[in-house]
């Protein structure tokens, strides 16, 4: 979820970096919140899409490597 104390904190290490650089404890923890941020956004951007009826495809099984010799129907027109 994002705070504003969340984007204060992000911002404080940003200025930080910008003007002395920052400790390896802190750069891990501004890429932690970073994680969170995003991972907040693509949750608002999820809900918004489906709130406006989109639906997202199911994921595909991935398929094994195919070469010059497949003649599986995905393949016999690409080669």
């Amino acid at each position: 979820m994002i705070t504003k104390e969340l984007l204060e904190r992000i911002n404080a290490l940003a200025r930080k970096q910008r003007e002395n650089g920052l400790t390896d404890e802190e750069k891990e923890e501004q890429s932690r919140l970073r994680q969170t941020y995003l991972a907040g956004i693509r949750s608002q951007v999820i809900g918004s899409l489906e709130a406006a009826g989109y639906k997202p495809k199911a994921a595909k099984p991935k398929k094994a490597p195919h070469d010059s010799t497949c003649d599986c129907s995905d393949c016999r027109y690409k080669h």
